[in-house]
């Protein structure tokens, strides 16, 4: 049984039998290609009739380790689980390894931000001797410095880089476009990655227009950024759960605390609601009782 021959019956299921939306089926598609991700990881050469519990629970606790959110775990699951509903749907297995895998407890606890010295300290223990050095440096400048999604990140073109204005032009949820500005650490270091190595390397057909390629010449992928962000944590012992998406909450907060306007914030981070925005506004208690102090009427003191 072959896993890409299966994943398109299942697109067509998605498409002419539940007649879900593109970003819906691509979010579906998207969670078992992750399992084919996670078997060529650990070199397994398995197919979905082989799979069993054992092996999906150290799927899980794969993606877990790669620091995806509670909410992104409990998806991939859910994704996965419809996957193999259809498989057994058309008898292409007789059983469904994924009938007893419990998804994470779900809450509202916000991720850990990183502070400026966590951020430093991330960025120079990446090896700039390597090409890809200087192409992770740049991606995480462009995560810290504009705060994308992952999914923003891998999908950046060159035809949506406006450096000369400093500001990016990003695809987001819903195939939404938003203007984001850009710091000029994370443009130069762009700039440095296409110009020493993204143009001396292989570029596969298709892929010319997206900024961030792997060393194949392929378009980088999501998982391949949670990989690079977990060696990068252990390289230098930090002890916070880190992913792609702390340091777009590292950037809302940083914002915050200096003073931006929360609706500001929330244009640059494409959220359509700012309540959305304001859970990403982790501050810490002392900055919140100084304001309080400071602007309330209340709070300050009689003399």
């Amino acid at each position: 049984m072959n896993w890409q021959i299966h994943i398109k019956g299942f697109k067509s299921f998605l498409q002419l039998e539940r007649s879900l939306s593109p970003n819906s089926i691509e979010a579906y598609l998207h969670d078992v290609n992750m399992v084919v991700q996670f078997l060529q990881y650990k070199d397994y050469d398995l197919m979905p009739e082989q799979m069993k519990f054992g092996q999906y629970t150290e799927f899980i606790t794969w993606v877990a380790e790669l620091g995806m959110s509670p909410g992104t775990q409990a998806r991939v699951i859910s994704g996965v689980r419809a996957f193999y509903k259809y498989l057994l749907m058309e008898n292409l297995v007789t059983e469904d390894p994924m009938s007893l895998i419990e998804g994470p407890k779900l809450g509202r606890k916000l991720p850990d931000f990183l502070n400026i010295e966590d951020i430093e300290k991330l960025l120079n223990a990446i090896d700039l001797s390597s090409p890809e050095g200087e192409r992770n440096k740049a991606m995480l400048e462009t995560l810290y410095g504009a705060g994308l999604r992952v999914s923003e990140l891998v999908g950046l073109k060159i035809s949506n880089l406006f450096a000369d204005i400093g500001f990016l032009k990003v695809v987001g949820k819903g195939n939404k476009e938003r203007i984001v500005p850009i710091g000029g650490m994370a443009l130069r270091q762009i700039k440095t990655y296409m110009e020493q190595v993204r143009m001396h390397g292989p570029i596969i057909s298709g892929n010319e227009d997206y900024i961030f390629l792997n060393r194949r010449g392929r378009k980088l992928s999501r998982v391949m950024v949670f990989i690079i962000i977990k060696d990068l944590v252990r390289k230098t012992g930090l002890k916070k759960k880190i992913s792609p998406h702390t340091f777009r909450h590292s950037f809302a907060t940083h914002l915050i605390e200096g003073g931006a306007d929360l609706r500001a914030v929330q244009e640059m981070l494409g959220h359509e609601s700012i309540t959305t925005t304001e859970i990403y506004t982790h501050l810490d208690r002392d900055y919140l009782r100084s304001n309080i102090l400071s602007y309330h009427p209340r709070s300050k003191q009689v003399k």
